[in-house]
């Protein structure tokens, strides 16, 4: 149940930063739709039958209405991600046959998180924090790549992982003098 609740979680979170411009303007193109469909046809000599016009109104509307949440969404999520939003709005808009939004997805930069001890926004994958140099995950001493929390061997390079914050015991030390 746990997986089910973040998950719902996390997908609200995600819609929550549709801009109220994109949700109104999906509103307004699902109404258009719909008279469009069912009230400008019906006047040409060549309109669908009956049964299908409310149909297609409803499909047309569902795409426009979904593109125009997308282009809003992309406009956000770049913005939140350090990319351009005005370039990736246009790069989705002007690329034909939702391309634009596709390309987006395929090349969008993971998100930035921020650094526990001074706030910095840290990269994902990054070992240390860049200004203050905080420790932000488990990685092996030898190689410095990203290693599990209850790893006792480097996968990476075999460096052993337990014991590495004690100094050496039973060489001693020489000090001169």
């Amino acid at each position: 149940m746990q997986v089910k609740n973040e998950t719902q979680t996390r997908f609200t979170a995600e819609i929550k930063i549709v801009p109220p411009w994109a949700l109104t303007l999906a509103v307004v193109a699902f109404i258009a739709a719909q008279w469009f469909f069912n009230i400008a046809v019906t006047r040409h000599p060549h309109a669908p039958p009956a049964w299908a016009r409310p149909l297609l109104g409803f499909l047309l509307g569902l795409v426009a209405g979904c593109f125009l949440l997308l282009i809003g969404y992309i406009n956000r999520d770049a913005k939140r991600r350090g990319m351009s939003p005005t370039l990736w709005t246009l790069v989705s808009v002007l690329i034909p046959n939702g391309l634009g939004i596709l390309v987006y997805f395929i090349l969008r930069q993971p998100r930035s998180s921020a650094c526990p001890q001074c706030g910095n926004a840290v990269q994902a994958g990054f070992n240390f924090c860049p200004r203050c140099n905080y420790k932000l995950s488990p990685s092996c001493p030898q190689c410095q790549r990203l290693v599990g929390v209850n790893d006792v061997y480097c996968p990476y390079c075999g460096t052993s992982l337990r014991n590495q914050a004690t100094p050496d015991s039973g060489l001693p030390t020489k000090l001169p003098g």
